[in-house]
């Protein structure tokens, strides 16, 4: 298997490429209903139309019936609206634009039962992902930006008229749970979930909510291919605020000479370090020109340290910015990456360069 590489295209698709093992994946998959990537394409129509028009406030947004296809092959989602002006069809296969959260539970499961079929058979699988709240606007939807990579593109406002859509079982406002549910779909497709870890924002986005406290974390799941499975605690171990001592013979106790202070009774020697927590403090740091939401490179390099070792294969079928490729070389280990966008191609090259990493090889 050729490493070090990005294959671009739909991952459902691109990962069927894969012809040898990865030890570990760690990802996060775009969220449900939070922005448009700027992967569509128009079919027939006027060409020379902007497939737009004027909607309130003068804001440009792109109108007609969201509905989707199956295709053949993997069960890949078409999803698609009509131009009112030309009668173009915009099509787009990218996850997170799915009509329901089920429909993106569903295809989410997919992608990774294609990423089990590439990991060993000790592999783990690390994944991010953030909540969503329902939001119901009869007849209306949801304007969020199209995402680009160039600093001098208008980021124009795409419509998700899934907003617009009654979603059975939902209520207004509900925070609709898309972690869980994904976590339990995962589960029931036959892996192992093994843990959810906390990733607590200390600069969470702001919110302009007086009902409910500002969201300040996310989650990350680690999941297993079998009961068995590679996790080197050692790595990620965390240092101790205070070194509790050792016992003492007289009492049994374990004390502390210099404070004097007592530790719980299951400490049998001297330690510096202990196990990782479960919640992980990372701050958010933007990268300029980048992506809308960069992987922190402080909360995917434990996840790497403990599912592989040096010279070991990451794999990252959602690779955007390439945050997973860039701390796997400086840990010593390989990647392969999936991204939709090719746009993302030069974005990636830049950030390895920068530390000084071979050129990527691409599959086109």
């Amino acid at each position: 298997m050729e490493v070090d590489k990005i294959l671009f295209g739909d991952c459902r698709e691109t990962l069927k490429e894969f012809d040898g093992k990865v030890r570990t994946c760690v990802t996060s998959p775009p969220y449900y209903g939070l922005r448009d990537y700027g992967t569509a394409t128009w079919i027939g129509g006027d060409p020379n139309c902007d497939h737009r028009r004027k909607g309130k406030q003068g804001s440009n947004c792109i109108t007609g019936h969201k509905n989707h296809d199956t295709m053949g092959g993997v069960g890949d989602y078409i999803y698609k609206s009509v131009c009112p002006k030309c009668g173009a069809i915009r099509q787009d296969s990218q996850i997170g634009l799915e009509e329901t959260p089920e429909e993106y539970i569903d295809n989410l499961v997919s992608v990774f039962r294609s990423v089990r079929d590439s990991l060993t058979d000790d592999g783990t699988c690390w994944v991010n992902l953030g909540d969503s709240y329902y939001n119901y606007r009869p007849g209306k939807g949801q304007s969020y930006p199209k995402q680009t990579v160039s600093k001098t593109k208008q980021d124009l406002p795409e419509l998700c008229n899934k907003r617009g859509n009654k979603l059975e079982g939902l209520k207004e406002k509900d925070l609709i749970g898309i972690p869980w549910m994904f976590a339990f779909a995962m589960r029931a497709d036959g892996w192992y979930l093994r843990q959810d870890i906390i990733w607590h924002k200390p600069n969470p986005m702001p919110e302009s909510v007086r009902d409910r406290c500002t969201k300040s974390h996310e989650y990350i799941f680690l999941f297993s291919k079998n009961r068995k499975y590679y996790y080197d605690n050692e790595a990620i171990k965390e240092p101790v605020k205070q070194d509790w001592g050792t016992r003492n013979r007289t009492n049994g106790k374990y004390h502390n000479e210099g404070t004097g202070l007592q530790p719980h009774s299951g400490l049998t020697k001297s330690y510096t370090t202990k196990n990782k927590r479960s919640v992980w403090t990372v701050t958010t740091k933007p990268y300029k020109g980048a992506h809308f939401a960069v992987f922190p490179t402080d909360l995917i390099e434990p996840c790497i340290k403990a599912g592989s070792e040096e010279g070991d294969v990451v794999l990252d079928p959602f690779m955007g910015s390439g945050t997973t490729a860039v701390v796997s070389k400086s840990l010593g280990r390989h990647y392969i990456g999936c991204e939709l966008n090719e746009d993302y191609g030069k974005l990636i090259q830049k950030r390895l360069s920068e530390k000084s990493f071979a050129r990527l090889n691409f599959n086109d």
